[in-house]
């Protein structure tokens, strides 16, 4: 073994497998099914891949400084290139890890997945704590009320979705503050009633919806059976609270 080759530091395939396979078998000591490990993963790596692009896609168009314009050209058209490269990894890495059905449809909806749920759940909780000390954060219900929103997206949007979430909540910040204050926990509003629901953290993601795809919503609440009271409370304080 040469010494270059020893010094070498960029993973290489059969490591990268290791850590991936070590992962998969540590998950699922820990009760995680399969299936959802590698879907998490699977997210992971693509994600990976569309941060590259994004970092590659800006300041790294850029020549070094004090180079010549043929140099400088060559190194853009070189970067544009290997750009458009990591973009296409990372739309079929994504495609694959959503299983988003083909490119020619690429708004299909499938059922939500359980991990789906869960991930919205894990994006949803903390930004509601930044409102509100404390959530009713009934199991049953949580997921109902999650479902219900991301089955008004595709897969691929699902995969996103924490991030809507985050700029949501961001961009409506000083709106929300003053709707939890009104109507969430610790307010004169009781829990029960039209209100129940901003006192949830799936009230956010629910905003969210009403505001992006309001009639897909209510047509997937009517599926799902939930309480039209609880919509159209959250309704109202949010336009009281405008």
């Amino acid at each position: 073994m040469t010494a270059a080759r020893e010094e070498r530091l960029p993973l290489d395939a059969a490591s990268v497998d290791n850590a991936r396979t070590t992962l998969l078998q540590l998950l699922a000591r820990a009760g995680v099914y399969s299936g959802d490990a590698e879907e998490l993963i699977a997210l992971v790596e693509a994600g990976a891949l569309a941060l590259a692009h994004e970092e590659l896609a800006g300041t790294g168009r850029q020549a070094p400084p004090g180079s010549g314009e043929p140099y400088a050209t060559g190194w853009r058209d070189g970067s544009r290139a290997v750009a458009e490269g990591l973009a296409g990894l990372a739309d079929r890495a994504l495609r694959a890890a959503v299983a988003a059905g083909p490119a020619e449809e690429p708004d299909a909806r499938q059922p939500v997945g359980r991990m789906e749920v869960e991930r919205a759940k894990v994006a949803v909780v903390p930004l509601y704590l930044s409102f509100s000390e404390e959530s009713d954060l009934d199991p049953e219900v949580t997921e109902q009320v999650l479902a219900a929103s991301l089955a008004t997206m595709d897969a691929r949007r699902r995969a996103a979705y924490p991030g809507r979430l985050t700029e949501f909540a961001g961009d409506h910040r000083s709106h929300l503050e003053r709707l939890y204050a009104t109507y969430g926990p610790g307010s004169a509003i009781a829990i029960h009633g039209r209100y129940t629901l901003v006192h949830s953290p799936t009230s956010l993601a629910v905003l969210e919806r009403l505001a992006a795809r309001p009639e897909e919503l209510r047509e997937e609440w009517d599926a799902a059976e939930l309480p039209p009271a609880w919509l159209d409370g959250l309704t109202r304080a949010w336009d009281a609270t405008a």
